[in-house]
């Protein structure tokens, strides 16, 4: 019996010794878990700030300046760009103006009241050094002779108030916008649009697939501005619409007329509304028609918002 209790003793023991052994094998595995399981924080997504623009693949200065409603020579001198068709992946581009970008807007110098105009300096007296008179207006006047307006005197209760300064009378052209003006929702509201051309509708805006509507045509049909303004681009350098021309109708609206066959106005051009700008075609599409788009701060926009029922 003592035998067979050694011998239980023994297997026991063996046993103990192999779970001690086990556990110490698995123990670096237990330590180096937590590790492999760890995971660096990923880095925060850049945004570009107002204002900038980081340029992606694919990019072209010319699409950049339509999606942002700017004209491209505009970002060739923003960006001191000595070869336009030379942008880089990654490169930070500034699309708005400077100034904006800094948050101050430019505003027409207006010409203060006569009221607030900084009088001239009183000339100094020529007559002798002896010559000294008690001040007085007209003292002051005599001594001046040479009719320079007299200071201004302290206002009378009597007096009739000052005159309010005239304000600019706005242009009674409707759509016209006058130079050098500060250009707000009002003024694109004053805009008149029309259709660019005529035919059926046979893409709606979509602004996920489709920026702008397709009008259905026949090759060679005249496409017009649908409003007044300036030709900013006429060219084929944008991909996927042909031969294109952008017409600039205020500070933040602008038009696109795409897949023309033939162009027959130039970069800087004024045009009216109504006015034919090119000719209808299939360029860079699977069909004879017009693309046309309507971006307010870059923004594409519903066409139809604007254009008159018909």
């Amino acid at each position: 019996m003592k035998r067979i209790s050694h011998i239980s003793l023994l297997i026991i023991a063996l046993g103990l010794l192999s779970a001690c052994t086990s556990s110490q094998r698995r123990a670096p595995v237990v330590e180096r878990s937590p590790h492999t399981r760890t995971i660096p924080p990923a880095a925060p997504e850049a945004k570009d700030e107002r204002g900038f623009y980081t340029v992606k693949k694919g990019d072209t200065l010319l699409r950049i300046a339509l999606d942002y409603g700017q004209n491209y020579r505009d970002l060739v001198t923003w960006n001191n760009l000595s070869n336009p068709n030379d942008i880089k992946v990654d490169q930070v581009l500034r699309v708005a103006p400077p100034e904006q970008v800094a948050g101050v807007q430019t505003m027409p110098v207006l010409t203060p009241p006569p009221s607030e105009k900084v009088q001239p300096p009183i000339p100094k007296k020529t007559s002798p050094k002896g010559e000294k008179r008690p001040y007085s207006d007209a003292a002051l006047a005599d001594l001046r002779g040479d009719g320079a307006p007299k200071e201004p005197r302290a206002a009378d209760k009597n007096d009739a108030p000052d005159a309010p300064p005239a304000r600019p009378v706005a242009s009674a052209t409707p759509g016209a916008i006058a130079p050098g003006a500060v250009v707000t929702a009002t003024d694109d509201e004053k805009l008149s649009w029309m259709w660019p051309a005529n035919g059926k509708i046979v893409a709606t805006f979509d602004e996920g697939k489709n920026k702008g509507i397709d009008i259905a045509g026949r090759a060679g049909q005249q496409v017009m501005a649908a409003g007044a303004g300036k030709v900013m681009y006429a060219g084929s350098g944008i991909r996927g619409y042909g031969n294109l021309v952008i017409v600039k109708h205020s500070n933040s609206l602008l038009s696109a007329y795409a897949h023309n066959r033939s162009i027959v106005v130039k970069e800087g051009d004024t045009v009216s509304k109504g006015q034919v700008i090119a000719e209808m075609g299939d360029s860079d599409a699977d069909s004879v028609k017009l693309h046309f788009e309507i971006r307010q701060q870059g923004k594409p926009v519903d066409p139809t918002r604007f254009l008159p029922s018909r």
